[in-house]
């Protein structure tokens, strides 16, 4: 019989191994495993921001290399595999800036990344240290200002010119080239967070025709051209804040993002994968159907209110599940670690996996960082996404290691305890009741 693990986390007790299932023959009514594969993972991992790494440093350094650890270590608990980073400033950096703010610099003379050897280039060493494999992608919320329309960290567009294009490109070389001469390899660069927001924090807003002509025309040839092996992804791809108005105007393609920049050829050949994020989920199906053979990443999870709540980690859990299903390759979280509420610099709070309280010196690990760990725990790189039947189903995700053990994750959203029989593919079934409102993680090896 397979060595079984059972792992469940509620509200008031998480992560708690449980021996009180039990193992029978029969078909079963409930969920069953199939020998049907989909995708391949990249992995699970989150985003390096500067008011992560402020956090971070409020706690004793004991604590902080145990909780860098619990993040990045392969043998601890999120044995994370690929992590994001900002080019520039993001809407949780300490304040706004570019890596080149020298008007005109064309020929980016003045690129520096100073800035990001104070904050963003220790927390990430931190990790490289911990897991040397870990994989690294990159974008920018803004351009540089004197590249934009208007001349602003937030809001605007960038100016479609030749010659300001072309430096934006080697804008994004002279990026990877520099953290490169650090010992950090960075493995993607999506060309822009939230391609649709145009917000108060640091954004610029692209039409999927402005993509595809960059990626196509500016940075693909700039890649080559220096030797650039990083991927380009086109990403990260979210929806308009004006929801409603794109309503009323019926404009709601999200896909046509991704459509405009793949169905051309000569941009197609440059794009290795698509980001989606918030409510770009509403486009990956289809994406993912109409290109099956690039790769796909949720880039930020949904960030929630500062609160950390059991409920709001219920609704990321389906988020995960969304994803998974339409077939993303990994699953990003935004940020890993905050002080309490978690307050932006603009003045939004948000949650995070941990929590860093500057006045005791503590961390205490939130509701998200246990769903997290339901996934990424057991779930490594590598990994292949399994088929699912049964009314269950709708609640659970299954995946096969490279080393061969499979992992069922799965929810019980209901208020009440409710009974579940596994079918494991081979006449036996797995039983349990499975406790209200909980998260489940069963290991099969």
């Amino acid at each position: 019989m397979d060595n079984m693990v059972w792992v469940t986390s509620t509200e008031s007790q998480q992560w708690q191994e449980k021996n009180d299932f039990h193992v029978a023959q029969g078909a079963s009514s409930g969920l069953s495993l199939t020998d049907h594969e989909h995708q391949r993972l990249l992995g699970f991992g989150g985003c390096f921001n500067e008011l992560g790494y402020v956090a971070l440093q409020k706690l004793p350094q004991a604590e902080r290399e145990q909780l860098l650890d619990r993040l990045f270590l392969p043998t601890s608990d999120q044995r994370f595999d690929i992590c994001r980073l900002p080019i520039g400033a993001s809407d949780y950096a300490l304040d706004w800036y570019s890596l080149n703010e020298t008007a005109g610099d064309y020929a980016m003379e003045h690129f520096s990344i100073e800035r990001d050897k104070q904050y963003l280039i220790p927390y990430i060493k931190a990790a490289l240290v911990r897991n040397p494999q870990l994989k690294l992608f990159a974008s920018p919320w803004s351009p540089p200002t004197w590249m934009k329309s208007p001349k602003a960290y937030n809001y605007g567009t960038l100016r479609f010119e030749p010659q300001v294009l072309q430096a934006y490109a080697l804008y994004f070389v002279k990026f990877v080239q520099a953290y490169a001469a650090e010992g950090i390899t960075i493995h993607q660069i999506h060309v822009q967070n939230e391609v649709v927001a145009d917000q108060k924090f640091p954004s610029c807003v692209w039409t999927g025709e402005q993509l595809k002509l960059f990626i196509r025309d500016y940075l693909g040839p700039a890649f080559k051209q220096h030797g650039i092996t990083s991927e380009i992804w086109l990403g990260t791809i979210n929806a308009p804040e004006a929801w409603d108005e794109w309503m009323k105007k019926k404009e709601t393609d999200f896909n046509g993002y991704a459509n405009t920049v793949l169905s051309d050829p000569e941009a197609y050949q440059y794009v290795k994968g698509v980001g989606y994020q918030w409510a770009g989920k509403y486009a990956i199906q289809r994406t993912q159907m109409s290109y099956p053979e690039l790769q796909y990443l949720q880039t930020e999870n949904e960030c929630g209110d500062g609160e950390n709540t059991w409920f709001y980690a219920r609704y990321v859990f389906n988020l995960y599940h969304h994803y998974f299903i339409n077939g993303v390759n990994g699953y990003i979280y935004w940020n890993m670690a905050l002080e309490p509420m978690g307050m932006s610099t603009w003045g939004w709070k948000q949650n995070s996996m941990v929590t860093i309280d500057p006045q005791t010196n503590q961390y205490k690990l939130n509701p998200e960082y246990y769903v997290m760990k339901h996934f990424a725990h057991y779930v490594g790189a590598g990994a292949t996404r399994l088929g699912l039947q049964g009314p269950w189903s709708g609640n659970a995700l299954a995946f096969r290691n490279q080393h061969g053990s499979r992992v069922i994750v799965l929810a019980n959203p209901f208020k009440a305890g409710r009974s579940i029989s596994i079918g494991l593919g081979d006449g036996r079934l797995l039983q349990r009741t499975l406790e209200p409102e909980s998260f489940h993680t069963i290991v099969l090896s």
